[in-house]
C-alpha cells in the first residue's frame, strides 16, 4: 500500500513514519510513504503558499494552485502504477470522525493521498477539485494536518497484511466487533500483591477465550456504553439464553432488586 502526504513539513512526516512498526513495514515493502512538499510547487520566488482571505478575517489561507500542482504530480505516478485515481483525504475537523471501521475500509485501497492543511485552512476550490474524503480524528483543532494524518496512517497500516508480525493482533485489539480489548498479563505471576487470573494459567484455550470475551464485554459496558449498545444490537441474545438469564437472575438473591438481577444475569451470560 502506498501513502502520499501533501505537506509543508515532509521531515515531520518521514521522521515519524520511518520508525517502529511502520518503518519496518516500509523496509520490507508492505507499505510505502512519500511526503511531498507543497512548497516545491509554488510559483512564488520565495515558495510562498498562503495569502489573505477574501472577505477579510484573521489569518492566512493556503492557496489552491500549489496544492493542485502537487496533487497532479502524485496523481500521475499513481495512474502510471495502477491506472486508477487515488482517494484523497483532507484532514479537517469538519470531516466524518475516523474510527476502526474507516481504517479497515481505507486499508483496502492501493493508494491513499493525505492533504495536510495549515493556517486558517485551504482554498475551497481546490478541495472541491481533488478531495474525495473529509476526515477528522476528533472534535478539536490542531495547528496542522500532519499529526492527524500520521495517526490515520498508523491505524490503517496495521491492517495491511504483513505489517504486523502476528496478523491476529489486528483482529483481537480494541474496537474489533465493537468491543474493547480484554485485560492482558505477563510475567511475573504476582506483582505488588496482584495475581494473574488463574484461568490464564490453566492451559485450557477454550476457557481462556470465553474469559477474554466476557472481560471484553464487561470492559466495554463499563467504559464505552455507546459501543456496548452497538455490540448488543449486532449480537442479540438467543431465546434459550434469555431463559437462562431469567433463571440466573432469580438465583442471585432477594436482597438485589429485579433490575440489578437482570443486569447481573446479562453480564454473567455474556
Amino acid at each position: 500500500m502506498n501513502f502520499y502526504i501533501m505537506t509543508l513539513f515532509p521531515e515531520m512526516i518521514m521522521g515519524s513514519l520511518s520508525s517502529s512498526i511502520t518503518g519496518r513495514a516500509q523496509d520490507k515493502g508492505y507499505i510505502s510513504f512519500d511526503a511531498v512538499n507543497i512548497r516545491d510547487y509554488s510559483t512564488d520566488k520565495h515558495h510562498k503558499v498562503d495569502d489573505y482571505t477574501y472577505g477579510g478575517g484573521a489569518g492566512m489561507l493556503m492557496q489552491a494552485q500549489p496544492i493542485y500542482d502537487c496533487y497532479l504530480s502524485i496523481e500521475k505516478k499513481v495512474l502510471e502504477r495502477s491506472g486508477k485515481k487515488p482517494r484523497v483525504i483532507y484532514v479537517t475537523p469538519q470531516g466524518e470522525t475516523f474510527n476502526q471501521n474507516k481504517a479497515s475500509e481505507l486499508a483496502k485501497e492501493e493508494n491513499l493521498v493525505f492533504l495536510c492543511g495549515h493556517y486558517e485552512g485551504v482554498d475551497e476550490r481546490v478541495l472541491e477539485e481533488i478531495v474525495t474524503d473529509y476526515i477528522s480524528i476528533g472534535d478539536y483543532v490542531l495547528t496542522g494536518g500532519e499529526l492527524p494524518a500520521m495517526v490515520m496512517i498508523d491505524a490503517i497500516s496495521r491492517l495491511v497484511p504483513g505489517v504486523l508480525n502476528n496478523d491476529e493482533s489486528a483482529m483481537t485489539e480494541s474496537f474489533n466487533n465493537n468491543l474493547l480489548e480484554y485485560p492482558q498479563y505477563s510475567r511475573p505471576e504476582e506483582w505488588m500483591g496482584k495475581k494473574v487470573p488463574p484461568i490464564l494459567l490453566s492451559g485450557d484455550h477454550k476457557k481462556v477465550d470465553e474469559w477474554r470475551l466476557e472481560k471484553s464485554i464487561e470492559r466495554t459496558k463499563e467504559r464505552r456504553p455507546d459501543l456496548y449498545e452497538k455490540w448488543l444490537i449486532e449480537n442479540p441474545p438467543k431465546p434459550e439464553k434469555k431463559k437462562r438469564r431469567r433463571k440466573k437472575a432469580s438465583a442471585i438473591g432477594d436482597s438485589i432488586d429485579i433490575e440489578a438481577k437482570t443486569d447481573l444475569a446479562n453480564d454473567i451470560d455474556n
